[in-house]
């Protein structure tokens, strides 16, 4: 099965540290950095809002439990956001190529 994986970061050079281990070591086939998001979210009581850039990490779901283990060890977040969301369908020659780029 084939996921991808969200995950938040306070700015564009940590999300663009954890993009390049992730794929340097074949966890991950590919992943987009989208800047300029506004995440708002409840935190130690209070609702708070900050400016993040925002992961999307396309891997397989046989890779999850370590390709969360790596970003907890880079990421400065106390809890980071890690959600895999499956891939119900795709492109036959895209799913093969990430296939073939993980471990």
């Amino acid at each position: 099965m084939y996921q991808i994986v969200l995950c938040t970061c306070p700015n564009k050079d940590i999300a663009k540290q954890i993009a390049s281990e992730l794929v340097s070591e074949k966890l991950a086939a590919c992943v987009n950095i989208i800047p300029g998001i506004l995440s708002v979210y409840a935190w130690q009581d209070k609702v708070t809002s900050d400016d993040e850039v925002l992961l999307l990490i396309k891997t397989q779901n046989c890779f999850f439990s370590a390709l969360k283990l790596k970003i907890k060890t880079l990421h400065p977040y106390d809890i980071p956001e890690i959600i895999a969301i499956d891939i119900q369908q795709g492109d036959k020659n895209y799913l093969n190529w990430i296939k073939g780029s993980l471990k």
